[in-house]
């Protein structure tokens, strides 16, 4: 059922009853309106995460009026999810919502999740010649500078990828992943090797990669 409101009240006070982890999650979805469809949103996000992670009220009205332009953007031109556009908001989801689950929704706050499953999704693209090294590099040192996980070590890559065959994007019995092509522009790509999602996944589960989410800086 799809019945849209007559309005938004958004109060960003709200914001400062959330607890550090909390907040820092939601930053997450921030960060991947940028890559999928704002290039200008994503660098301004990274010329200003002092203020985002200080909660400055003139900074936080900016990143959410953006973000909720953004989906809105993406709601109003398939409303009722008929035409796939809306694929684009799942940037980063196929591997969240794998990840939420075989952790038993314990262990990742959802935001979590998702920066785990950008930083995924950014590699697969630039493994398949989609993406360039550099907006890997730029993604995740802005999620790590937000406080963000960017690994995921000690899970097993075939239980996620079996996770995955639940994922709303599976068509056909293939399963589908949004991928960014560029800071901005994310595509639904279909028929992408297993064994380089696996290969993705083996870099992210590794120990060695718990380095990586403690390496941040602000």
């Amino acid at each position: 059922a799809f019945w849209q409101p007559a309005g938004v009240l958004i109060d960003l006070r709200t914001l400062d009853s959330l607890p550090e982890r909390e907040y820092r999650a939601g930053l997450a979805e921030v960060v991947k309106y940028g890559v999928a469809q704002d290039a200008a949103f994503f660098a301004y996000l990274e010329s200003a995460v002092p203020q985002i992670l200080s909660r400055d009220p003139a900074t936080l009205e900016t990143i959410v009026a953006r973000s909720c332009r953004l989906k809105a953007d993406v709601v109003e031109r398939d409303e009722r999810e008929e035409s796939g556009l809306r694929a684009v908001l799942n940037y980063g989801h196929t591997f969240a919502h794998a990840l939420e689950a075989v952790t038993a929704y314990g262990r990742f706050l959802h935001g979590e999740a998702v920066a785990i499953g950008m930083v995924c999704a950014a590699e697969l693209a630039k493994r398949l010649g989609r993406l360039s090294p550099e907006v890997v590099s730029r993604q995740e040192l802005l999620l790590r500078r937000l406080g963000l996980p960017v690994s995921a070590p000690g899970l097993d890559a075939r239980q996620i990828v079996d996770a995955m065959a639940h994922d709303k994007k599976v068509q056909h019995g293939k399963l589908r992943f949004v991928l960014p092509s560029r800071l901005g522009q994310v595509e639904l790509v279909s028929d992408v090797p297993m064994d380089t999602v696996l290969a993705v996944l083996g870099e992210t589960l590794s120990p060695a990669a718990a380095n990586r989410n403690s390496n941040s800086t602000t």
